[in-house]
């Protein structure tokens, strides 16, 4: 019997392995994508269902050592400031975002020329824009064009109305002078591509039951797999092999019954996320390799960015409706996001401006500060909160450090053995005081916008959303894992698609960033096909 051998194996099915497969999927080579999770189904979204609140905070969590689901693996936190979320499933981390997809800015690619910290990129925002602008398209994202902050750009559908409470947080921002601009959302306002407009359900960050969120389940999957794309779940993949010529053969992994099976490969590309892949490199020894796989500059792992991340709440008068309309979208201020040398830090951050709380989540935390009583006065303090709040997020930009890292645990394994990653994370000096900065410019846009009561918190610790950095891209071997197109310096039929590849974590949500850089890479494989292992 001949050998079982694609030409093309992708492990995990998330954002960028998504676009990836549709990108490559034109070469008509066999692609197999191996998924450690599942098919979603949406009827079991919260959502569904008059407890919804209750659900999304255990069976919907975005961490999994609280989720616990069989397709699940263990993460040791202990010594980190920041919880991961991670979502093992067909859309990976999508299933479970927000869509607030706004892109990288040229700067970021160029921290170190333009501000001598971090690393520049080998590739910068102009090499990137007809991928964002393709996977804005192959998404359905909605946006309004002409922002400032950014360079010009046209999302395919209309933006997310921001809202009774969005145009109140603009008239104070316009009282400041500062920035603002409705965010691009990855969530489709008017039908798209035979999927129905968003339809204002609210907790889009425990599965959209409606699909007008643009998790990659939706937007992407069905179509690579008419496209010829071969996509197999709940096979739990525990090494990727290599040969004696330092190539990769395949991965063994455990399919759906526990059983150990091994698929060949003439080329494996990793798209795990930033957590997920280092694990799976880490725990590919060999005698070629023996302090994991591609990790002869000793980097795998190492420099591992989060986005330090604070909360602002503030509720203002008027019967905002702050509660209703997609979750994670309104608008943003991207007035700190560049370094200014009269601040005490460097780099800046974003303001995310987005919906307010939900009714049970709002009356908990009401009755948890003391500002709602429980019996008398309850309904009448509930309804001079209830549509008037508005949620400040500040995502800061963290600077890329190699005491910062995902290791494997020397006890912890997954329900088949493999080792679970352990994450070692500190906040930095100067992560402390943009945060700080961000805190009280927060503050202070409420408080112009006519906000009665502001509540603010520092650092909160259940914000690891987005995993940068442990397989950094760059030219020089001895300082990357990958070079400018994602292939590893060391294994030459391997490639590395996700957030893990990131240079620097520019200070906005960086799922747009990696489907572009996905594309991109994927791009160059095909322009390259003939030389391509060279």
């Amino acid at each position: 019997m001949a050998e079982d051998i694609a030409d093309i194996l992708i492990i995990g099915a998330g954002a960028s392995s998504a676009a990836a497969a549709w990108s490559l999927s034109d070469t008509r080579m066999r692609i197999v994508c191996l998924e450690q999770g599942d098919w979603m189904n949406p009827a079991d979204y919260p959502s569904n269902r008059r407890e919804w609140q209750v659900l999304r905070n255990v069976a919907y969590s975005q961490s999994p050592n609280v989720r616990k689901r069989d397709t699940d693996y263990p993460i040791n936190e202990d010594d980190s400031a920041v919880s991961v979320a991670n979502f093992n499933g067909v859309g990976g981390g999508t299933v479970l975002y927000s869509g607030h997809f706004p892109r990288f800015k040229p700067s970021d690619f160029r921290t170190r020329s333009l501000d001598g910290v971090g690393d520049d990129w080998p590739v910068d925002y102009y090499d990137l824009e007809p991928y964002f602008a393709q996977n804005d398209r192959n998404m359905g994202v909605s946006g309004l064009a002409g922002d400032p902050a950014i360079p010009y750009h046209e999302p395919p559908l209309p933006h997310i109305p921001i809202g009774k409470m969005g145009n109140a947080v603009a008239r104070g921002f316009n009282k400041l002078g500062w920035h603002w601009w409705p965010s691009d959302a990855a969530i489709i306002s008017e039908d798209y591509e035979g999927r129905g407009k968003c339809l204002n359900l609210g907790p889009c960050n425990s599965g959209c039951a409606q699909g007008a969120k643009s998790s990659v389940d939706i937007a992407y999957w069905p179509l690579n797999q008419r496209l010829g794309v071969e996509l197999r779940t709940r096979c739990r993949v525990r090494e990727i092999t290599v040969d004696d010529n330092d190539m990769a053969t395949g991965a063994i992994y455990f399919d759906e019954n526990g059983v150990e099976q091994f698929q060949a490969a003439h080329v494996v590309i990793m798209a795990c996320n930033g957590v997920g892949t280092p694990r799976l490199l880490l725990n590919s020894t060999s005698k070629r390799f023996p302090d994991g796989l591609a990790n002869r500059s000793g980097l795998v792992g190492k420099n591992l960015m989060f986005h330090p991340w604070g909360h602002v709440e503030g509720f203002l008068d008027g019967n905002l409706d702050g509660h209703l309309g997609p979750q994670g979208t309104s608008l943003l201020s991207q007035q700190f996001y560049e370094t200014d040398p009269s601040r005490d830090f460097v780099r800046g951050y974003t303001l995310q401006v987005t919906r307010g709380q939900a009714p049970l989540s709002l009356a908990l935390q009401g009755v948890a500060r003391g500002d709602i009583p429980l019996g008398k006065g309850h309904h009448e303090a509930f309804r001079k909160y209830l549509g008037n709040s508005v949620l400040f997020n500040i995502c800061c930009e963290d600077l890329p450090e190699e005491i910062n890292t995902v290791t494997l645990d020397p006890d912890l394994k997954d329900s088949s053995g493999i080792p679970a990653p352990k994450i070692t994370y500190r906040l930095s000096e100067n992560s402390q005081r943009m945060l700080a900065h961000g805190i009280r410019s927060a503050t202070e846009a409420l408080e112009a916008a006519g906000a009665f009561q502001v509540n603010s918190w520092g650092q909160n610790r259940h914000t690891g959303w987005h995993l940068m950095g442990t397989a950094r891209m760059g030219k020089d071997p001895a300082k990357s894992v990958v070079n400018e197109w994602g292939r590893s310096h060391d294994v030459r039929n391997l490639f590395i698609i996700d957030g893990s590849i990131f240079v620097t974590a520019g200070a906005v949500n960086p799922t747009t960033t990696i489907q572009a850089l996905a594309l991109y890479i994927a791009d160059n494989m095909k322009k390259n096909l003939a030389n391509l292992f060279d």
